[in-house]
């Protein structure tokens, strides 16, 4: 099923509002196997929204427009959606009713101009709007295509999407449910993964495979449907075997879990301390864990050590290892994380030093990152990474990498992995 997105609405021409609803649609979609096709934004007219419907109604099997079902003259989305399937406009009594019922619960008086928004086209399946006035409509044409009409505000889009919409689209009956799992990877491209599962997604029936990239990470959304609650699991489970046997070693967690949570939860599992001695970081990596509920738990302390001075006096560097290695080399890193460990009394210690950029230091480029693990049995573990991104996203990214080999180190320990 391929699919075209129009937003509907002057004020996104203008650069008022931002085109958010695009964004969440094309997210959505992609997860349940869905391609977007083209994104078109059209302002209040209705000789060129025509012309959109009409160029993508030619190319797609869906088209999912936004905005302009309200009450007002330039709302003009229902209007000329009917005219393009030579459809009229009848009234829905239940939305109708809904309508007034919310004008009457926050005390308004209803104008006459409110009764548009329970205009609806013919034949339309009705979408409800359980958080505005105005019902969404599933059109259906001779030849087989949609157009889904869906209300601008995020707020009563969302919801409607999904689910109204979404069981819909995936030609859920009233006895079948959909089932989703989400995998987390790290360290791991998109396109790599993609790549590494490319005939698997191919292949994709039920469950339907969706890579969706961002924050740095990959996650896949399984998603299938059934009416049997246990054979949608045995087929979840069935997908996630074929996937882990390919790229398993960058999975770290399940649905809505992050890489904070996860390292976390294995900190809390195990008993565990920690402490965290930063530079590049600049306090970073202990302000994420601080964000968890429960982190005093693991979370003894940090020091944020950004110059030569502090790493020495505080956290113990040996002026040997400046000189010779300097402040950007694993042999910091290492004694950074030792001190730390020994200054907080803590079972695991973690360090960074590095190159936030955008300029070099010495000879070591933008992105160069050293990091540094000192676990509860005496290991050690020392790190090199060389990220690219402006300034923040160095650091950002050098957190990210930090929890993974933390999480990726804590689960060996216990026989996890």
């Amino acid at each position: 099923m391929n699919a075209e997105v129009i937003a509907v609405g002057s004020e996104l021409l203008l650069g008022q509002i931002a085109n958010t609803n695009g964004q969440f649609i094309s997210k959505q979609l992609a997860s349940i196997g869905v391609n977007v096709y083209s994104h078109t934004v059209v302002g209040d007219n209705q000789e060129r929204l025509t012309r959109a419907i009409e160029q993508s109604h030619d190319r797609s099997d869906v088209v999912i427009l936004t905005g302009g079902l309200g009450p007002t003259k330039d709302d003009l989305t229902k209007e000329t959606v009917a005219s393009f399937c030579g459809r009229k406009l009848v009234y829905d009594q239940q939305a109708l009713e809904y309508i007034e019922t919310f004008f009457k619960r926050h005390n308004r008086t209803m104008t006459p101009n409110n009764k548009k928004q329970a205009y609806v086209i013919e034949d339309a399946t009705v979408l409800a709007n359980r958080h505005g006035m105005a019902p969404g409509m599933v059109v259906e044409l001779a030849d087989q295509k949609k157009i889904v009409l869906l209300p601008g505000p995020p707020s009563e889009m969302k919801p409607m999407f999904e689910h109204e919409l979404m069981p819909l689209l995936l030609g859920v009956s009233d006895q079948s449910a959909i089932t989703s799992r989400i995998m987390h990877f790290f360290g791991i491209g998109e396109s790599q993964l993609e790549t590494d599962l490319e005939d698997l997604i191919d292949q994709q029936t039920n469950p339907t495979i969706a890579p969706l990239a961002g924050d740095g990470e990959v996650k896949i959304r399984l998603t299938v449907k059934h009416t049997d609650q246990e054979e949608a699991i045995r087929l979840l489970d069935e997908t996630e075997r074929l996937i882990s046997a390919r790229v398993g070693s960058f999975l770290y967690g399940y649905n809505e879990t992050t890489l904070v949570k996860e390292s976390y939860a294995v900190l809390s599992e195990q008993g565990l301390s920690i402490s965290s001695a930063e530079s590049l970081t600049a306090g970073l990596f202990s302000s994420e864990l601080a964000s968890v509920p429960g982190a005093s738990q693991v979370l003894k302390g940090s020091i944020t050590a950004y110059t030569n001075e502090i790493k020495q006096v505080v956290l113990g560097v040996s002026n040997e290892t400046l000189a010779t290695n300097g402040a950007v080399s694993e042999e910091c890193a290492l004694e950074m994380a030792r001190g730390a460990k020994r200054l907080f009394q803590t079972d695991v210690a973690i360090a960074f030093t590095g190159v936030a950029g955008p300029d070099k230091v010495g000879d070591q480029e933008a992105g160069v990152v050293k990091l540094a693990l000192v676990l509860p049995d005496g290991e050690e573990r020392v790190y090199a990474l060389s990220l690219s991104g402006g300034r923040n996203a160095v650091r950002k990214r050098a957190v990210k990498y930090g929890y993974f080999y933390l999480l990726e180190e804590l689960k060996r320990r216990n026989g996890s992995k």
